[in-house]
């Protein structure tokens, strides 16, 4: 009996599993996506260099762990972002605050793309405005 008891108060066992949720991450080249996921992620920013392609990180939190999979946003490679949707519980929309007129058009014009995609319509959005300590950097409102 004192050996069930002990066990009992000392050997709970493994902390319950997670939840784990999958995000899709999109943004133009440079919107800031590679740094983001780095600095949950608590890794050094040094080094970080555009993705090409996808990459996935897994962002552990206190309660859950999001599978997130990172797009390149380079002109040929957003073209292929529709093929990583599947499966996706959310999504992070990385913009660059402080990009030119045209970029930020272009960001604008795949944003809306991506609202209005069968697979993405009815997710959350997570909208981050980046670059946000840059001197052109636009204001929420602005942008």
């Amino acid at each position: 009996l004192p050996w069930q008891c002990f066990r009992a108060l000392c050997c709970k066992g493994p902390p319950p599993p997670r939840p784990e949720y999958d995000l899709v991450c999109i943004g133009l080249t440079g919107s800031g996506k590679t740094s983001l996921l780095s600095q949950l992620c608590s890794e050094s920013p040094e080094n970080i260099v555009s993705t090409t392609g996808f990459s996935i990180k897994a962002v552990p939190f206190q309660n859950a762990i999001l599978n997130v999979k990172e797009l390149g946003g380079a002109d040929n490679i957003r073209k292929y972002w529709s093929r990583y949707y599947q499966g996706s519980q959310g999504v992070i929309f990385v913009l660059d605050s402080a990009s030119s007129e045209d970029d930020l058009e272009t960001a604008r014009n795949e944003l809306h793309s991506a609202l209005q995609h069968p697979q993405l319509c009815t997710l959350p959005f997570l909208i981050l405005a980046n670059h946000q300590d840059k001197p052109a950097a636009r204001s929420v409102q602005e942008v």
